[in-house]
């Protein structure tokens, strides 16, 4: 093969590559977003503003209810007992985990989190099997931004932490508050990230966040760590 026949291969690679990156891109950022208002399949009326449905099969559900990750999609399926049953696993959908883990001896220097680039001190952290890398997730005044980040990075992190290791792919991540003090640090199902992505995006105010994104998280963390300890931090 020519030397001009490589190159056109290899820049073809390089676009799959981008596209495969920018749709995970957009399939987070809709992930993070507040829950929508559902209408209810039956009678197509709007029903009450806590009244949500199964989007598999239209029944109305519980608040408190299961998800299924959307592989392909990328999103967030809220799912009734039934559905979550036999669609779990079934192609492209899969349970978005069940282990909350607390951390309190991670381990995170200043020098390895400045090698992430993220510029405040919350984010999460999924290894995606579509980019083939791990993806950072943190806040700011237009909602959740996203980033990849170099394999030296996370290789290091991983080093620190065996952990870590363990990490599912894309239904689970780690959740670092290093805005607390002490910093707080957990391994989650991949809707509970997504769920204080969306929580902050709904309270955030004007550049900073305001108090009550400071009152979202101190909320959030305290119930997840009950959730991992069995122990309630109030």
């Amino acid at each position: 093969m020519s030397v001009d026949g490589r190159r056109g291969r290899r820049l073809v690679a390089d676009a799959v590559s981008a596209r495969k990156r920018a749709d995970v891109v957009a399939g987070l950022r809709g992930l993070a977003r507040p829950a929508r208002t559902r209408v209810n399949g039956a009678g197509g009326a709007p029903p009450s503003a806590d009244v949500e449905i199964c989007d598999l099969c239209g029944v109305t559900i519980a608040p408190d209810h299961r998800h299924l990750l959307h592989l392909v999609e990328r999103r967030i399926v809220c799912a009734c007992e039934a559905c979550w049953a036999m669609r779990s696993g079934e192609g492209d959908y899969r349970p978005t985990g069940n282990r909350t883990l607390w951390l309190p001896d991670l381990e995170l220097p200043d020098e390895v989190w400045a090698g992430f680039g993220i510029p405040i001190g919350l984010a999460f952290f999924m290894r995606s099997t579509v980019t083939e890398c791990v993806v950072a997730m943190y806040p700011s005044p237009a909602g959740a931004t996203e980033s990849e980040l170099h394999f030296e990075s996370w290789s290091r992190m991983t080093e620190l932490n065996p952990v870590l290791g363990d990490l599912e792919p894309d239904i689970e991540g780690l959740i670092v508050n290093r805005l607390s003090d002490p910093p707080m640090y957990a391994i989650a199902p991949i809707d509970r990230c997504y769920a204080l992505a969306g929580a902050i995006k709904a309270t955030w105010e004007g550049i900073s966040g305001g108090t009550g994104v400071e009152h979202a998280v101190a909320s959030f963390f305290e119930e997840l760590r009950a959730e991992a300890t069995g122990v309630s931090g109030s």
